[in-house]
């Protein structure tokens, strides 16, 4: 049963890591354009990490991973207290994206580069969060949750419906901005 929770978790895992470079693709072309660039894909991928990542992701891991790990033993505490507070700080980094995207989106002064700021930021605040879960948590779990244990996380992670996963696996960027697009689009 761990095997397959762990295989969802890293599957989303890798569907961020593919839109958050999606996001560095399209700033980097900014600034390679004076500027220009697709304002819908931006929009798009920070809808997705919002809605997704943000909403269904983090939540489950919380309710379903978390709890029972804390159930089953205290070695994990400090880790999973670290991993809340950086869920937390994700939440503040993702408004403040949409903040900087409507600044840049605008024409502010300097709104390119707070945005980029802003991305670089959020950034690197996931690759060290899906570090710690991905080298740190989920070898904590594997040693103490139980087969029912797995089971529910691995129900609980089922049911999400990442609309990246199908292009996450591809390095085709305009692939994974269009099924994004689509997605955050649909949802409007």
């Amino acid at each position: 049963m761990s095997t397959d929770a762990i295989a969802t978790i890293l599957e989303e895992h890798h569907s961020l890591k593919a839109v958050v470079h999606g996001l560095k693709h399209v700033v980097n072309e900014a600034r390679s354009n004076g500027g220009r660039c697709d304002f819908k894909a931006l929009r798009a991928l920070i809808y997705y990490i919002d809605a997704y990542p943000e909403k269904r992701h983090h939540p489950k891991e919380e309710t379903y991973l978390f709890a029972k790990l804390r159930e089953r033993t205290d070695e994990a505490n400090k880790v999973l207290d670290e991993l809340e507070r950086q869920h937390e700080r994700t939440d503040a980094l993702v408004a403040r994206l949409h903040e900087r995207l409507e600044d840049f989106e605008n024409g502010e002064t300097g709104g390119l580069a707070a945005f980029s700021s802003a991305v670089d930021r959020f950034t690197e605040a996931m690759w060290q969060h899906m570090a710690m879960e991905e080298k740190v948590l989920l070898p904590l779990a594997r040693e103490h949750l139980t087969d029912a244990d797995w089971a529910k996380v691995a129900e609980a992670f089922g049911e999400n419906d990442d609309p990246a996963y199908s292009v996450s696996r591809r390095a085709d960027i305009d692939q994974l901005l269009q099924q994004v697009t689509r997605f955050a689009d649909s949802q409007h």
